[in-house]
Parts: structure tokens; C-alpha cells; sequence
């Protein structure tokens, strides 16, 4: 009995063969009809999402009855022979010798043949993977990570694995989970704390490999119920040792034009089950990979949506002003309205940005660069950091710091701390923008937020 996965038999009939003969699939059962005489099962195994139509006949297929009564969701065993079709939507199927029912699916099974919304799957999310929409987001997300591993290993990177469990607070918010304990038998001295990045652990693997980057799960107690926050979620956060701001930015570049070109090409399915609905999707994912990323200094932009207001454009915030954090609305203008592609924001002010990017000569911003992309605003911030001890440990001070939690950060500084650069980038804000999501809790499969940890 030769068991294939759908998508095997996808690879030989793209290959030309019209026929395959005696094979076995083992999969479950989206929808089942029958007309009496003949049937059909539309089925999948999760091996590609598009699956296929099983045709089950009274006069030759062995199970027939059982195949008749299979409900959504049950899986079942089917033996037959593989033949192409004229249907754009399913080039092939399987007349079936042979069906088993290996396990039945209760009548009460949520998903059912309906539009279901992302909301209602939301609430199911143990259950959810089994709905096609949801099926293609984790192909994207799974090749996204495939890519951006594959990008980083290519160019000489090393993975490191920074910890989730940590002492220090890398962006200064207090937005930390703390570790709750026993205050009579502490395990840790001090209070253990989820990691809300890896970078200054990341900054010290540059310090020996040059080039590293974290890929991994962070965390943030912010209490905030937008479509773009999430309290668990991915980072992806290369440190590369004797590198400036300007690199870091042609590497940004190269890097997010590789990841999307490499989940376009090979996520297809997905892409065109979301661009039905939304044909802007390809457009702009075209847009970032055919073209040239546009460098425009914070200043600059400012200027820009000065103008802008002044010409009436219809912004909710309309006080522009040197030193203002921009909102999605402004920086959406930049991209989408002036520049119609992405663009780095960079040279920020000091006051709005973290304690360990360098400061430029002029005192008063420093050498971070935001990218912003048509759809979405920022999708990844990085900078140079900070190499002086002395005004690294200034900047510590004027933000009433604990700079004893960071020391070991801090003394990275005195042993041979030339240079260093390193960008961050939300992973499942990522998979919102190639999709165009609508909710970054649809971009995880078990979404973690205030008041939200059910499953």
C-alpha cells in the first residue's frame, strides 16, 4: 500500500503523469455529498492547502455506506486511482476503491460549510488550525521562518538562542511579566523577569561572533487591546559587530526583499486565497521586492507632513513638531502618499528613542532608522548602538535607570566594544502586512493578550 501526502501526488501530476494508480491518502474530511449513486468528499492532510475531491461510487467502492455518513472533520483512509481533471480549482482527484472511516467527527464539530468569521475562530483556537484561512496564515508563517533563517545562515550569521528568562528590562518601559515566587524561598535573586527582547544578550554574542542573530519568543505586559499587540509574540533580532547605521539599513533592506520574495514565490495558495478578496496584497508585496527603499532623515519627514498639514491633508494629529513619536498615520503619509513604497526614517531624537542608540554629534537624535512600508507604517526599527561607556552610562542616568540590573550590558563598553548595529522586527507583524490582517491574534495560533489565556 503506497501512503502518500497530497501534496506528493500535487508534485507527480505537476510533473506530467495523468494517472497513479493503487495509492492511499489519509486525510480529513472537509465537506461530503451524495446524490444517492455516487459522491464526493472534499479532503485534506495539511500538507498542502489546497486539498482533494474524492469520488466515492454505490457500484465499486468498497466502504461506500460508511464514506456516505462522514461528517466534517472525520478522518478517513482512501485507496484509489489519481486522475487529472479539466478544473482550474482541483486538477485532480481520486476515484476511490476503497474507504475506510478511521475515526468519525461528532455532529456537533464548530466548523461547518459557512463564512466564518476570524472573530468567531478566535474562540476556538484549538480548533481553528483546521480552517482553511487560518491553514494558509501558518504556511505563510512557517515559510517565513524557514526564509528568515535561511537569509541569515546564507550571509554567515550564527543563531543564538538569548534567554527568556531574564533579569533586566532591555527597553526601560516596566513593561516586564515578572516571575511571581514564594517570597520566603525566592529561586531567584533578583526577581526573574520574561525577556521583552534579546538584543542586549545578542549585543554580547556580536561581541564574539560578529555577526548573530535571536529568533525567538518575547514578551510585554502592555495593556493595550489593539489589533497590533500581543502579550507573547516572535522577534527577530540580528546584532552585527563593525557595522554603522547606514549598513544596517542596506542589510534591513536586503533582508525583508529576500523574506518576501522567498514566502511570494512559494506561498502561492495562501496568498491568492487572501488577494481574491484583496488584489492590493500582490501589488504591494510586489512593490517592496522590485523596489528601491527610499532613505529620508526624521527631520526631513517632519518637514514633509508640516507641509502637508498645511496643504489640508486630513490627518487626526495634525501638531507636527521636532521631536514628536509619529503615529501610523504620519508615517502611512511618508510611504504611501509621497514616496508610494518603503522608506528608512532615520537620525531620530534622542528623547523618543531607546538609552543604547548612539548619539550623533549634533546632541540631540541618534543613529536609529525605522523602515515604513505602504499598508502598514514601521514594520522594523534598529540602530547603532551606543560604544562610549561614559555617555552610554549618562543617557542610563537621565532616564532614572537602575543601571545595576544592566551592568554587565554597560561593561561590554570597556573590552574592545568598537562598533555595533542591530535592527528588531515583530515576526507576526510581519505576517499582517504579506497578508494584509486585519488582527495580529490571527497571525499566532493561540493569541495572548490582557484577559486572554485560555487555552
Amino acid at each position: 500500500m503506497a501512503i502518500k501526502t497530497i501534496k506528493e501526488i500535487a508534485a507527480e501530476i505537476n510533473s506530467g503523469t495523468k494517472t497513479i494508480r493503487d495509492v492511499t491518502i489519509r486525510a480529513w474530511v472537509r465537506t461530503n455529498r451524495d446524490s444517492g449513486k455516487i459522491g464526493f468528499i472534499s479532503a485534506y492532510d495539511g500538507s498542502t492547502l489546497n486539498g482533494i475531491q474524492v469520488v466515492y461510487k454505490k457500484e465499486s467502492t468498497n466502504g461506500f455506506e460508511q464514506a456516505k455518513i462522514t461528517r466534517t472533520s472525520a478522518a478517513i483512509e482512501v485507496t484509489g486511482t489519481i486522475q487529472t481533471t479539466n478544473r482550474e480549482d482541483s486538477p485532480f482527484e481520486i476515484v476511490a476503491d476503497n474507504i475506510v472511516l478511521l475515526k468519525q467527527s461528532c455532529e456537533d464539530f464548530p466548523l461547518q460549510k459557512k463564512q466564518h468569521t476570524m472573530e468567531f475562530l478566535r474562540d476556538i483556537a484549538h480548533l481553528r488550525p483546521r480552517a482553511k484561512t487560518m491553514q494558509a496564515i501558518m504556511m505563510v508563517r512557517n515559510r517565513l521562518a524557514y526564509a528568515i533563517h535561511r537569509f541569515f545562515q546564507e550571509e554567515g550569521f550564527i543563531w543564538a538562542a538569548t534567554p527568556i528568562l531574564t533579569s533586566n528590562d532591555c527597553e526601560g518601559a516596566g513593561e516586564n511579566f515578572c516571575i511571581q515566587e514564594d517570597p520566603n524561598n525566592p529561586f531567584f535573586i533578583p526577581q526573574a523577569k520574561l525577556t521583552v527582547s534579546g538584543q542586549l544578550h545578542g549585543e554580547s554574542y556580536a561581541q564574539a561572533f560578529s555577526r548573530i542573530y535571536t529568533f525567538g519568543p518575547t514578551f510585554r505586559a502592555e495593556r493595550s487591546h489593539t489589533n497590533r499587540h500581543l502579550a507573547e509574540f516572535w522577534m527577530v533580532e540580528p546584532e552585527i559587530a563593525f557595522m554603522d547605521v547606514k549598513q544596517l539599513m542596506s542589510l534591513i533592506e536586503a533582508f525583508i526583499r529576500t523574506v518576501i520574495k522567498d514566502v511570494y514565490e512559494n506561498c502561492q495558495d495562501s496568498i491568492n486565497l487572501f488577494a481574491a478578496n484583496n488584489p492590493e496584497i500582490k501589488t504591494r508585496l510586489l512593490s517592496v521586492i522590485n523596489k528601491e527603499f527610499v532613505r529620508v532623515s526624521y527631520e526631513e519627514g517632519i518637514e514633509i507632513l508640516k507641509k502637508a498639514v498645511n496643504d489640508g491633508y486630513p490627518f487626526e494629529d495634525k501638531n507636527i513638531f521636532f521631536g514628536k513619536d509619529l503615529a501610523s498615520e504620519h508615517e502611512r503619509y511618508i510611504c504611501e502618499k509621497v514616496y508610494n513604497g518603503p522608506v528608512f526614517l532615520y537620525n531620530y531624537p534622542k528623547e523618543i528613542k531607546s538609552f543604547y542608540m548612539k548619539q550623533n554629534p549634533d546632541g540631540r537624535t541618534v543613529a536609529g532608522a525605522d523602515l515604513l512600508v505602504p499598508g502598514v507604517g514601521e514594520i522594523c526599527g534598529g540602530s547603532e548602538r551606543e560604544a562610549d561607556f561614559d555617555k552610554l552610562m549618562q543617557r542610563v542616568k537621565e532616564l532614572n535607570m537602575d543601571a545595576s540590573s544592566i551592568q554587565w550590558y554597560l561593561d561590554l563598553r570597556k573590552y574592545g566594544y568598537h562598533s555595533s548595529s542591530g535592527f528588531g522586527l515583530g515576526f507576526e507583524r510581519l505576517i499582517m502586512y504579506i497578508l494584509d490582517l486585519d488582527n495580529i491574534r490571527d497571525a499566532i495560533l493561540f493569541p495572548r493578550y490582557e484577559g486572554n489565556i485560555k487555552f
